[in-house]
């Protein structure tokens, strides 16, 4: 596999669990790997890696160019495969064209992009002027590396992100976000007198996928999936429920959930028809998208308590209209989503249902206006909202002086004009464009597919575009 040095970097990324928040050991290779290339190396007070190259023979007066990724990686897994994030390393594999990992995310966002950075560290055939690789921590789940940089610290003019995921793109602006979290207080009670049918109930099959990315596919959300089946059973069957939970990572999009019930006696068959009847509806309406979904019920260990039936109504219906997905499209960059939230994690802990979402948006204004749908929704229930991490979008510049290198230089390469887009995602270029104002940047990378979740592919002839591509983009940058 071409080029060898990019493929056995990024091979030694998928050896060391890295999940976001628990990527301590890959910060500690990472800056273990620039001390050993005899490189200026700091680790700042976060856990960010700097590295620094200096010039090659001749190139001294050139710009400077910083190349930055994230280490972390979003941990999401098939039901049926044992696999613990924080132990063990990604089992890789290739199929045709594609690196894949076994039944787990394969962590190419963004190992791919930090491999892509330390291989240009190890080079010593590249013409390039001063080079920085900036590594930070926790992008998928906060952006925490991206917040806690100090200014002052990096010394380049120029950007390139290496965490986009279509080669032959180049993206110059992206979305801002916002975390929320919701809770709702509800009541328990004993367990009633003859409803000692314990059963769980389950939605699986769905694809997920990225939050921000894969939102426009309009994928179905397992949570959201669930209170609808959820809904008529507790108001119309006497259906009492016990538990919740779906989702695990605010940036995916949810592909499990499940509930325990208790079953009056006498209800078990009429409850069981009624989701045989729900499955081909969903399968219909998510025949593209999803055609693996199913939604059915097992009998299950008895709770102790269960939520109060008043509770439980207020609780479903409120997760059932909590905004979800795109809420609209970009007008000023048609096909781009503008808008969109992902109910991405419930559950019931101590006594409040806990609804948690990631809000983005290229309009400040247009994320806080969600918000605010969201507050009056989850306040309507009895409950309260809080957000946090938020953060503004990258404004696109398409005066910028290195785009137009980049596309001159992809036009000589490939004989093509690269795409110019902004994405609706979360790049960490808002957040560090904010603290070093006048940075010009842009960000590229190899085709990644289904990120965030145990489909994620990496195409493998697009991985040696890119780095042909970035090794001329690193000679073409002018001088001062």
């Amino acid at each position: 596999m071409k080029p060898s040095v990019v493929w056995n970097n990024f091979h030694a990324l998928t050896r060391i669990p890295r999940p976001s928040k628990k990527e301590s050991r890959a910060v500690e290779y990472l800056y273990e790997f620039g001390k050993s290339l005899g490189l200026e190396t700091v680790k700042d007070e976060i856990g960010n890696i700097i590295i620094r190259k200096p010039a090659t023979p001749g190139m001294e007066n050139r710009k400077g160019v910083i190349l930055q990724g994230h280490c972390d990686m979003v941990p999401q897994k098939n039901p049926d495969v044992e696999h613990d994030f924080e132990k063990d390393p990604i089992e890789t594999w290739i199929d045709g064209e594609w690196v894949k990992a076994k039944g787990t995310t394969l962590g190419a966002d963004n190992g791919i992009g930090v491999a892509m950075a330390m291989s240009v560290l190890q080079s010593d055939d590249i013409k390039h002027g001063p080079v920085e690789v900036l590594v930070t921590i926790d992008e998928e789940t906060g952006m925490t590396g991206a917040n806690e940089l100090k200014p002052g610290v990096l010394h380049g003019d120029i950007l390139i992100n290496l965490d986009s995921e279509t080669e032959g793109e180049l993206y110059i602006g992206c979305a801002g976000g916002v975390d929320a979290s919701a809770s709702i207080p509800y009541r328990t009670e004993q367990v009633p007198e003859g409803w000692h049918h314990a059963h769980l109930i389950r939605v699986s099959g769905c694809q997920g996928g990225h939050s921000g990315m894969d939102i426009i596919l309009c994928r179905a959300n397992a949570n959201k999936l669930l209170a609808r089946a959820l809904l008529p059973l507790v108001r119309d069957y006497g259906v009492r429920l016990a538990s919740v939970e779906g989702g695990n990572m605010r940036n995916a999009i949810p592909r499990e959930a499940e509930a325990v019930v208790l079953i009056p006696d006498g209800k078990v068959g009429e409850v069981d028809q009624y989701l045989h009847e729900l499955l081909p509806v969903l399968k219909t309406e998510y025949a593209v998208t999803d055609p693996q979904i199913y939604v059915g019920m097992r009998a299950c260990k008895e709770p102790e308590a269960c939520m109060a039936e008043e509770d439980a109504l207020r609780c479903m219906r409120a997760l059932l209209s909590v905004p979800e997905g795109v809420e609209r499209m970009s007008d000023q960059m048609p096909g781009m989503v503008e808008t969109s939230n992902n109910t991405a994690i419930v559950r019931t802990e101590n006594g409040k249902f806990v609804i948690k979402t990631l809000m983005r948006s290229s309009v400040d204004s247009a994320k806080e206006a969600l918000a605010e749908k969201m507050r009056a929704v989850i306040e309507l229930a009895g409950g309260t909202v809080e957000f946090t991490g938020g953060y503004s979008g990258w404004a696109p510049d398409a005066e910028s002086p290195v785009l137009h290198t980049m596309k001159s230089v992809y036009e000589k390469l490939y004989g093509k004009t690269p795409a110019v887009l902004a994405i609706h995602a979360g790049l960490e270029c808002g957040i560090i464009g904010g603290k070093y104002p006048g940075l010009d940047m842009v960000s590229c990378g190899p085709t990644i597919m289904s990120p965030h979740s145990p489909d994620e592919r990496l195409h493998i002839p697009s991985v040696e575009k890119c780095w042909n591509f970035l090794k001329a983009v690193l000679e073409a940058v002018p001088e001062k």
